[in-house]
């Protein structure tokens, strides 16, 4: 989830209107960490106050740098903030700046157009419509690329305020949550290396920037029964339980130990091959000998492959049972990569027969931070049919960890 700095000046209300829309789901893939104002009695800082995001004054530009380089956000999003940034604020600002104008760009914008002055400007001209824009801040006063605009009716006995209500109502508060969100959107870095509806079940092992070991492992679904699963830890271990009491159907394919730890080795599996990698290894065996004991799962038409990961001390390595043959891949650790493997490769809408992952597992990158690293990793797998998400982190001698499911937990 990306880091959401916000500057002001007055009275907060796009503000508030990123605030709601935080509280309500529509702004998601970023959170807002930061409200910076240039004016000490702007209400827009109370309005941060009561939405529990720390809030602060800062008189001049060097000193809102220095509040956004203690946050680290990732955009900066200028909401009614009077001031028109300088080429040095630009040069020294790391986060992608946007701002919210109240007309369509390139009408009546640019050095003197702010307020209610826009709005005076829009009725002298007499033109019909008017609206809002959001854009990329540059050295151009409102020259920026533009993100998104929306229009609005001016009518006839409108005044400069009731214009700038509606115009606020009708497309400031409409536009600049969603921008801001299909932004955040854009920047945080994915997971899958291409949008994929139904990946099924899947793994990734690697290594974090800092040098810290981890894994993910995640389980999707289609069927009322599928779904209606949950990760639960167990000790050191990861299980997974029924939140249903349907006995009318085999469970052998769904209810498995997905984790497991035997020394100083984690073993990571969308089956009951866990338990087979583990008992091998417990009596001196290794991680490709046990798995050419099994094969792929006997789910006609599917046919669903087997994966498989290990992670020791010096490396870590994935397996896939197909029907067309078993295949194992070595890696040694490198910083900030992973390797993602999972049981599916198309799309779940389009394909009666669902084909088989294909290739080498396929080299993810890996941040440090492992809220960031799960929150992408589970919008990545979407509403419709992500079940189940574990992530864990550890150096070793201990972990911390993360856990979603989509079901409620009893």
């Amino acid at each position: 989830m990306l880091k959401i700095s916000v500057l002001v000046s007055g009275g907060g209300t796009n503000l508030q209107a990123l605030i709601n829309a935080q509280n309500s789901g529509i702004l998601s893939s970023g959170k807002i960490i930061q409200v910076i104002s240039n004016n000490r009695n702007a209400y827009a800082l109370e309005r941060a106050k009561l939405a529990h995001i720390p809030a602060e004054f800062a008189e001049t530009e060097d000193d809102i740098l220095t509040l956004l380089a203690k946050a680290e956000p990732d955009i900066v999003v200028l909401a009614g903030f009077m001031h028109i940034l300088s080429r040095h604020f630009l040069d020294n600002c790391r986060a992608k700046i946007i701002n919210v104008h109240p007309s369509l760009v390139p009408s009546f914008c640019g050095k003197g157009f702010y307020g209610l002055k826009v709005h005076e400007a829009v009725l002298r001209a007499g033109v019909k419509v008017t609206g809002a824009t959001v854009h990329l801040v540059n050295e151009i006063p409102d020259g920026g690329e533009i993100i998104a605009q929306k229009s609005v009716d001016v009518l006839p006995n409108d005044t400069p305020e009731t214009l700038q209500r509606r115009v606020m109502e009708r497309a400031e508060w409409v536009i600049l949550p969603r921008a801001v969100e299909d932004l955040c959107r854009k920047l945080s870095p994915r997971i899958f290396p291409a949008p994929i509806k139904y990946p099924g079940r899947g793994i990734i092992t690697g290594l974090t920037p800092s040098g810290q070991k981890m894994l993910a492992y995640f389980i999707m679904g289609r069927s009322p029964s599928s779904k209606a699963r949950i990760f639960e830890r167990s000790g050191d271990d990861l299980i997974i339980k029924l939140t249903n009491n349907d006995k009318n159907f085999d469970s052998s394919l769904i209810l498995y130990a997905p984790l497991r730890v035997i020394g100083k080795n984690i073993i990571v599996t969308n089956g009951d091959q866990t338990d087979t990698i583990y008992d091998a290894l417990k009596d001196g065996g290794t991680f490709e000998d046990a798995l050419r004991t099994r094969e792929y799962e006997p789910d006609a038409p599917h046919y669903t492959p087997r994966i498989s990961a290990i992670i020791t001390e010096t490396g870590h390595k994935q397996s896939i049972l197909k029907r067309a043959g078993r295949y194992f891949y070595e890696y040694d650790f490198v910083p900030g990569k992973g390797r993602l493997i999972h049981t599916y490769d198309h799309d779940v809408m389009r394909d009666d027969v669902l084909p088989s992952f294909m290739g080498e597992p396929r080299e993810v990158n890996i941040s440090d931070d492992i809220d960031t690293f799960a929150d992408n990793l589970w919008e990545e797998l979407g509403e419709s049919y992500r079940v189940a998400l574990y992530v864990r982190y550890y150096d070793g001698e201990k972990y911390h960890d993360r856990l979603f499911n989509t079901q409620c937990v009893n």
